[in-house]
């Protein structure tokens, strides 16, 4: 037997020892508290981003709404319960139970013409 031949097999086992004697260096001291932190660490590392990305996607698909301006008929996309301004017309909206309303202060009669026909006195 060689003793470079034994060298070269003691360098390849050497990481592996390293990670037994600091394993059992851990587990003999009582700290297995610390492997479960690091192992609850790495759990939330790995599974946060998938659990926000989902919970994301929930939010948005609440909260945003899709309709038509009452004004120019322009259909857009709002955030629920905000207000506005309208791509098309320019004119402010509000977004209530998941539709679009014409903003107006309090205070402002919001009235719709409506077109009559003339007639004349002779008929």
């Amino acid at each position: 037997m060689n003793f470079k031949n034994l060298q070269l097999d003691f360098e390849q086992v050497r990481p592996w020892l390293t990670l037994l004697i600091i394993a059992w260096i851990i587990t003999s001291l009582g700290l297995g508290w610390l492997v479960k932190s690091l192992l609850f660490i790495f759990g939330l590392i790995l599974f946060l981003p998938i659990v926000l990305f989902f919970g994301l996607r929930w939010w948005l698909s609440k909260s945003i709404i899709t309709d038509k301006c009452p004004m120019c008929g322009h259909e857009q996309t709002a955030l629920n319960n905000s207000q506005f301004q309208c791509m098309n017309c320019g004119e402010i909206l509000s977004v209530t139970n998941n539709h679009f309303q014409r903003f107006a202060p309090d205070g402002t009669i919001d009235v719709t013409a409506v077109e009559v026909q003339a007639k004349s006195l002779e008929d």
